[in-house]
């Protein structure tokens, strides 16, 4: 497709023409999660529905908005006849260009991503551009209906200046656990917090161009890992799991030790065990996107088991982070 790029006029969505959004089969999952997102907000602002279309040879006259992610598909060709510096885009994890351009003839909103994290935060920032808070549902921030929405011809590039930021959802016994069982998702165990719960959650990390979890874990909550459907809710909204100073190798030990270790929690007498532990939650997370915390603890906030001088604890750490990173690299 030959691409002729100005930029002189602005995007212009009407009430009941509604605009089509380009989208590549191909784009990976949180393209594709963020893409829904897209939809769901722009019914809320403008009543209408966003049709997702694969190619742009497909449409001629509705407002066209192009989505696609450096390196993905066919879109190389249209990033480099939009103007886009893919090798600009590529020196930043996460990052992306949005702006407005003519294409034949006709201004079109683009959002291209370096990778594709970058391109399902450009959806997120077109949905701010419409006008609809990352906190809608969370805080009941209403959506503003409109008639006509303009969008000037601009070009912006933009990164995140953390790698990895997020929250821990912590001291959950008060609050989260309760609502959730309660109220919003009841379970069939008492302290479980499932996929519906985590939907809601991750959404929100996603709109706020977050991409990092410490999942609860205090002793009334049900391990993250324990309840079917949270690991892969949390790589559709492509949010990497971590896990506090108590949690090595993404086991929740206060939550799953008294159900799937052996004997004392202790590397000193049962190391064996310990190591089975591990090894256990790394293999089957090895295709997840997780952030291993390394090192040991007691089974919760306590001293770990074992050592009692300082320099005991010093010489099994030493071997702890040694025996996990071996396990890491296999």
């Amino acid at each position: 497709m030959t691409v002729a790029c100005t930029n002189k006029q602005g995007f212009v969505v009407e009430q009941g023409a509604p605009a089509v959004l380009i989208l590549s089969p191909d784009e990976g999952q949180v393209v594709h999660t963020a893409a829904e997102l897209v939809v769901r907000d722009y019914l809320n602002v403008f009543g209408d529905t966003l049709m997702l279309v694969p190619s742009a040879g497909e449409v001629h006259d509705a407002p066209q908005i192009i989505v696609a992610t450096c390196g993905v598909g066919d879109a190389d060709l249209l990033i480099e006849q939009l103007g886009v510096e893919c090798d600009t885009l590529g020196m930043y994890p996460e990052s992306y260009c949005i702006g407005v351009k003519e294409v034949n003839g006709k201004p079109c909103l683009y959002i291209i991503g370096g990778d594709a994290h970058g391109t399902a935060y450009g959806l997120m920032t077109l949905t701010r551009l419409m006008g609809v808070s990352p906190w809608e549902w969370w805080a009941d921030s209403p959506v503003k209906p409109r008639k006509r929405w303009v969008v000037d011809a601009f070009e912006q590039i933009e990164h995140p200046a953390v790698r990895y930021r997020g929250v821990f959802l912590n001291d959950e016994d008060f609050a989260l656990v309760p609502w959730a069982n309660e109220t919003y998702d009841p379970g069939t165990r008492r302290g479980e917090l499932g996929p519906k719960t985590y939907a809601r959650i991750f959404e929100l990390l996603l709109r706020l161009r977050a991409n990092t979890c410490w999942p609860a874990m205090h002793e009334c909550t049900v391990p993250f890992f324990f309840v079917e459907g949270n690991r892969e809710m949390a790589e559709k909204y492509g949010i990497y799991m971590g896990a506090s100073h108590c949690e090595p190798m993404a086991r929740n030990t206060n939550g799953e030790w008294c159900v799937s270790g052996v004997g004392d929690y202790d590397y000193v007498n049962n190391r064996d065990a310990v190591k089975r532990f591990w090894l256990e939650r790394v293999e089957e997370v090895a295709e997840t996107p997780v952030i291993y915390t390394l090192g040991m603890r007691g089974v919760h906030d306590g001293k770990m088991n074992g050592a009692k001088t300082i320099e005991e604890q010093r010489t099994v750490l030493t071997q702890v982070l040694a025996d996990q990173r071996a396990m890491l690299s296999e």
